[in-house]
């Protein structure tokens, strides 16, 4: 049914016509869509390339920041474990019975240490990532080894794309090369109360961009480059993570490899070192997947806003809306007006923190209601308390689900 966005926009309307606004919304068939779509599409990739079997998708819970959403995930074939934004989440969720928690991001949440040391069960679920040794010093400053349990390690790979002048990615781990990462597994191995399982290498420069041109012609011409950058930096990807893992498995039996993202699945699944697949934001479909060649997700979140009064005859103003996507400052991580089409924003106001005047809005009265997609995934649960879970072929609510911030967290 979200194929037909008069007939999807309109159900979420009237399904959820009681609810105050901001309403957030997931609809259950579009979620099940991209659900699938994540799935397949990594069995898809792997068939094409002649290699046999599938590869679990790791759930990027920063992604979701739904507890009722992450754990109805694992409960379904093709996903397994947890990607974690922090350690307070990660043991969060192991108290809530989630048995294996990777946390994507080293730490120095003394408080968050200290807890995690004080449950072996957690130490057991939960794996800590690490990229310097002055990582381990923090936590052994904490709680040295001899009075914790063993905890679990796993080494992030830097495969950002390098060029003279020039670097296509995001600035993460230092550890950039596979002698690199063999120095640190030594000295991790070396180290009493660490176990090494695992290595993470994010492609972000594949997995996090968008390739499809649009805008202005500055704008697709920059896209056109990273349509160029992206072809050249997968083979080096592979031969950077690949190299990697050989060195540190001659150095600790490792449990998992971790790569790629809802946008560098195809790529990812091909790679003979990877042995599991990190997704989350396809799930729900958000703006900046608008923009991607490969693949299109089902708008499956959304949130409405209250028109509440009218400028001028062609004009309609919510109330709120400036709920602005982190990144580079820039139209794209404003939300997206999905519903009614032709709307606009004003560019001396834009999405603002208290009212969001639009243009084409002629057929607008106060009280009526505007559908957004919020540019990035995650974000969205960060401004709610709970989403409200949809049917909109029945044009009915089926369930509210508490975000994180609605269970009294704000894992930042």
């Amino acid at each position: 049914m979200w194929t037909d966005p008069k007939k999807y926009w309109e159900a979420l309307t009237a399904a959820t016509a009681d609810r105050p606004a901001p309403c957030a919304v997931v609809e259950a068939g579009a979620w099940a869509h991209n659900r699938g779509e994540l799935v397949r599409r990594v069995a898809d990739a792997r068939s094409d390339a002649g290699m046999t079997g599938s590869l679990p998708i790791r759930v990027a819970s920063k992604s979701i920041r739904v507890r009722g959403l992450v754990e109805s995930l694992l409960r379904r074939d093709g996903f397994a474990g947890v990607l974690a934004f922090t350690l307070a989440e990660a043991n969060w969720l192991a108290d809530h019975g989630v048995d294996d928690v990777v946390v994507g991001y080293p730490t120095a949440d003394a408080a968050a240490i200290s807890r995690l040391c004080a449950d072996e069960r957690r130490a057991s679920a939960i794996t800590l990532m690490v990229d310097a040794v002055e990582q381990l010093d923090l936590i052994d400053a904490v709680l040295p080894a001899a009075r914790r349990p063993e905890l679990r390690v796993a080494l992030e790979v830097d495969v950002s794309y390098n060029l003279p002048g020039m670097r296509v990615g995001v600035y993460r781990s230092p550890v950039r090369a596979a002698q690199d990462a063999r120095e640190l597994a030594e000295k991790v191995a070396a180290r009493q109360g660490f176990r090494l399982v695992g290595l993470m290498a994010y492609e972000a420069q594949l997995a996090g961009v968008g390739d499809v041109p649009s805008g202005s012609f500055i704008e697709q011409a920059r896209t056109r480059a990273i349509q160029v950058l992206q072809s050249r930096s997968r083979p080096q990807v592979a031969e950077i993570r690949g190299e990697a893992v050989a060195q540190v498995r001659e150095i600790a039996e490792l449990e998992f490899v971790n790569g790629g993202g809802t946008g560098s699945i195809e790529s990812t699944a091909q790679d003979e070192s990877v042995t599991e697949i990190a997704a989350g934001s396809g799930l729900f479909g958000p703006g900046l997947f608008d923009h991607y060649r490969a693949f299109l997700p089902a708008p499956a979140a959304a949130f409405a806003l209250d028109v509440v009064r009218k400028p001028t005859p062609d004009m309609a103003t919510l109330l709120g809306g400036g709920w602005i996507a982190s990144g580079p400052p820039s139209s794209s991580r404003l939300p997206v007006l999905t519903w009614p089409p032709g709307l606009g924003y004003v560019d001396e106001e834009m999405a603002g923190e208290v009212q969001t005047p639009l243009t084409g809005a002629e057929d607008l009265r106060v009280g009526d209601r505007v559908w957004l997609r919020h540019a990035k995934a995650g974000e969205l649960a960060e401004r709610v308390n709970h989403l409200t879970v949809v049917d909109a072929e029945s044009v009915a609510v089926i369930a509210e689900l508490p975000t994180y911030r609605g269970e009294g967290h704000a894992f930042l």
